[in-house]
């Protein structure tokens, strides 16, 4: 009987403890709530971190058109620039870099669309352009009525930073006066008769007033000018006329796929003792040289010229990204185009004020492929290094390589200032 009483006392102290337990837990409950509801709500998400300022960058180029394969030299090269200028990260001065590529077509009208479109819809902070001369006269004055800051790569007409320049123009890219110092320089002489061919463009005609004006300094004489229809592709009558007026020299002043070099081997120009020289152009131009093996002239860029870390990068970076292909004539530019960007916001701590980035950018000197470039101060050309070469046969390439006769510096190959500021 005592051990009967005993199981019912532990039984009825077993379901008091557990009465105990099951009213503590319910109150322990009704705490939380009570905390709760006088506390904020916590957020279901995380909270997002500031996002940062942006520098956008439109860059017009021709992808389509006569010049569309400099237009994606320049490309690629701008997009290797803005790595190569920010270690990778693409930001500058704590904001993000962001760029939108228009295509001109290589039609000025075109380009004057596309140019309003970055200014107007895309609010873009810098433009950078355009393959064509044409184009970027076109788009020139645009920039004055905006006050946004243009980096011209890679047209040359000697007006872009010339008679059409304003203050908000620069450039990376060379001018055609540039090109004709470096072109008279390997050829020009007391007593030599140059004539020469060109387009008749704006790239074709600066580039002859500015090779003759260059040439005759060093005592040639200029004895024939020869232009010929920019979308032609039979120049046998310009080539005679040319012929005929029996000149030492015939200096080529040329842009794109539709270049003459077929058509003055077949004419047997230099048999009849007229030598042929030129800028040595880009790599599917050079594939159509082989007969001109010797031939002296000049170049703005071959990827096996310059002796610097920058281009070393380049060179390697370009052959991982593009199936082992090498940078052509115009990448380096882009590269410049946007070191330069990079460089002037890193000077003004990423302040995108036109008249504070147009005060920083003057006398700006800067890292590129081809060596240190820096802007003149009266007319934001940059100077910058060429090259005097020889055409030659070399071990592991399929076509005449520019080989390196000697550098011409940047103060050397200075432009005449054409602005009238």
């Amino acid at each position: 009987m005592k051990a009967r009483k005993t199981w019912v006392g532990f039984l009825f102290a077993l379901i008091f403890l557990l009465f105990l337990g099951a009213c503590s837990s319910n109150e322990t409950g009704s705490n939380d709530d009570k905390k709760a509801t006088n506390e904020s709500p916590k957020p279901t998400t995380e909270v997002k971190q500031e996002e940062k300022e942006v520098v956008k960058i439109g860059l017009l180029t021709s992808l389509t058109g006569a010049l569309e394969a400099y237009g994606a030299q320049t490309v690629k090269g701008f997009e290797l620039g803005l790595e190569y200028a920010t270690n990778g990260t693409m930001e500058v001065a704590g904001k993000k870099i962001e760029f939108i590529i228009e295509d001109t077509e290589t039609q000025a009208d075109v380009a004057v669309q596309k140019a309003t479109r970055l200014l107007e819809d895309h609010k873009v902070d810098f433009v950078v352009g355009s393959s064509s001369s044409g184009d970027t006269l076109a788009v020139l004055p645009l920039m004055e009525e905006y006050k946004k800051v243009m980096i011209v790569e890679p047209a040359v007409a000697d007006s872009i930073t010339g008679a059409n320049w304003n203050r908000y123009i620069f450039r990376t890219g060379r001018s055609s006066s540039q090109d004709a110092v470096a072109g008279a320089a390997a050829i020009a002489k007391e007593g030599v008769k140059i004539a020469t061919l060109a387009q008749d463009f704006a790239f074709g005609r600066d580039g002859v007033a500015a090779f003759k004006t260059a040439a005759e300094a060093l005592g040639a004489t200029l004895v024939h000018e020869e232009f010929a229809d920019p979308a032609g592709v039979d120049f046998s009558s310009n080539i005679q006329r040319i012929i005929n007026a029996q000149p030492d020299y015939l200096f080529v002043i040329w842009a794109g796929a539709n270049n003459p070099w077929g058509q003055l081997e077949d004419m047997r120009v230099q048999e009849r003792g007229i030598k042929l020289s030129t800028g040595a152009p880009d790599i599917a131009a050079l594939r159509t040289m082989e007969d001109m093996i010797g031939m002296e002239g000049f170049t703005v860029y071959h990827h096996s010229l310059p002796n610097n870390a920058v281009n070393d990068w380049l060179v390697a970076e370009h052959a991982k990204r593009h199936n082992g292909e090498m940078p052509d004539l115009f990448t380096p530019g882009g590269f410049a185009a946007a070191m330069a960007i990079v460089a002037a916001l890193e000077k003004t701590n990423g302040n995108v004020d036109t008249d504070t980035l147009i005060s920083a950018m003057e006398g700006m000197t800067f890292e590129t492929p081809k060596g240190p470039m820096t802007f003149r101060p009266e007319d934001h050309q940059a100077l910058q290094t060429m090259y005097s070469i020889r055409l030659e046969r070399k071990d592991g390439f399929d076509y005449p390589v520019p080989v390196l006769k000697r550098e011409l510096s940047p103060e050397e190959t200075a432009p005449a200032i054409q602005n009238n500021r």
